[in-house]
């Protein structure tokens, strides 16, 4: 997608959800660094975007914290003996449950987790006297690695991506001995399947289809998911996709599946990117994309329109996709309450997640940032 001028652009929606972040707890240093805004200009979204208010809390600093304190004394009670084994305490043999120790050392003092666990102290230090072979240290470093790696995605990333990253960290290792390991250690993507759909039989009226599968073209896609929440019942994502970095450059989250929904989206796209006269625009045959407001608005921008054929969702399949991802490492494994609450998890996976920090495998594992980033320095 080629555009006019190197520099970021960001619309009010994109700065206001950073500020509420930053009240949310989230450190300016944190934030400019996960989504790429200097803390100079994060401080002065704050400045610009923070309502001015005043509230007293019920609780002094300290109660809350002599709250917390407690609180997580009684989660440690209640986290050591289930990862641990409790419930199969005689099954677990002491080598276990030293490696056990010697595993949440840094997150449990060893004195609490002998105790709960009802092993010696003596019993733990004395293991650790013993003979361990190269290959066992360099295979705990390797699994420290992975779990760090794992983390680091929440979970998403399994054994390809993660074997990827380690290579690219300087390790030679292969990807069925990262497979291995991540099965010893019980390490496994979270991500899943997503229903299959299965396309309608009802006839239509067809539009031009000017994409034809050439992927190779300068082309955005747009699309329509939903998103459930336990108060506000169905919520509505509509993105944009430049087909050839794989980046969300617009969208746009609403309680309502409407024609401003996918046009706010494009609007967004359009703002951020800035494209040039003639850029091709794919969607499918859903009523929002073929309505004149939206028409309207792709004829604003310059840009040509094309549409997929009923029943034949081939051609948007890269934006089908995005949707996929998003559900199989996001959606699928969260409870929202409220629209406000999906929406910004929307906001933090889409601008800090994925397009950031998702490496994909059909970029050369490298992140849709990355490629536009690669693009702008040779534009």
């Amino acid at each position: 997608m080629e555009r006019k001028r190197a520099g970021k652009t960001y619309n009010d929606e994109f700065k206001k959800t950073i500020v509420d972040l930053y009240h949310a707890g989230n450190s300016v240093k944190n934030l400019s660094s996960e989504y790429s805004v200097s803390e100079v200009t994060i401080y002065k979204w704050v400045k610009a975007f923070t309502p001015i208010s005043s509230e007293e809390g019920s609780l002094t600093p300290k109660e809350l914290a002599e709250i917390q304190k407690e609180n997580l004394r009684l989660k440690q009670e209640l986290d050591i003996p289930k990862k641990g084994y409790g419930h199969i305490r005689e099954k677990v043999t002491e080598a276990e449950l030293n490696h056990f120790i010697e595993k949440y050392k840094e997150q449990y003092s060893v004195q609490e987790m002998c105790e709960v666990l009802t092993i010696p102290r003596s019993s733990y230090y004395h293991s650790l006297k013993k003979t361990v072979s190269n290959r066992e240290q360099e295979n705990w470093k390797l699994t420290k690695e992975i779990e760090r790696i794992h983390v680091k995605s929440k979970a998403r990333y399994g054994a390809p991506k993660i074997h990827k990253m380690l290579v690219n960290n300087g390790c030679d290792l292969s990807l069925k001995r990262v497979q291995r390991l991540m099965k010893q250690a019980g390490i496994r993507s979270i991500t899943k399947k997503k229903y299959r759909l299965y396309p309608s039989k009802e006839k239509v009226i067809q539009l031009t289809n000017l994409l034809k599968r050439d992927f190779s073209t300068q082309t955005i896609k747009a699309d329509i998911t939903y998103i459930p929440t336990v108060k506000d019942g169905w919520c509505y994502l509509a993105s944009v996709l430049d087909l050839h970095s794989k980046k969300i450059v617009g969208y746009s989250f609403s309680r309502s599946m409407t024609s401003e929904l996918v046009i706010e989206a494009l609007q967004n796209a359009y703002t951020n990117q800035k494209p040039r006269k003639g850029l091709l625009l794919h969607t499918d045959l859903g009523s929002q994309y073929t309505s004149s407001e939206f028409t309207q608005h792709v004829h604003k921008y310059q840009m040509e329109q094309s549409f997929s054929q009923k029943g034949c969702p081939y051609d948007n399949a890269c934006i089908e996709s995005f949707h996929a991802i998003l559900k199989k490492e996001e959606i699928y494994h969260t409870q929202y309450l409220d629209y406000s609450a999906a929406k910004v998890a929307m906001f933090q996976f889409i601008e800090g997640w994925y397009n950031r920090n998702r490496i994909h495998s059909s970029l050369g594992y490298q992140t849709p940032q990355a490629i536009e980033d690669q693009i702008r320095k040779t534009a």
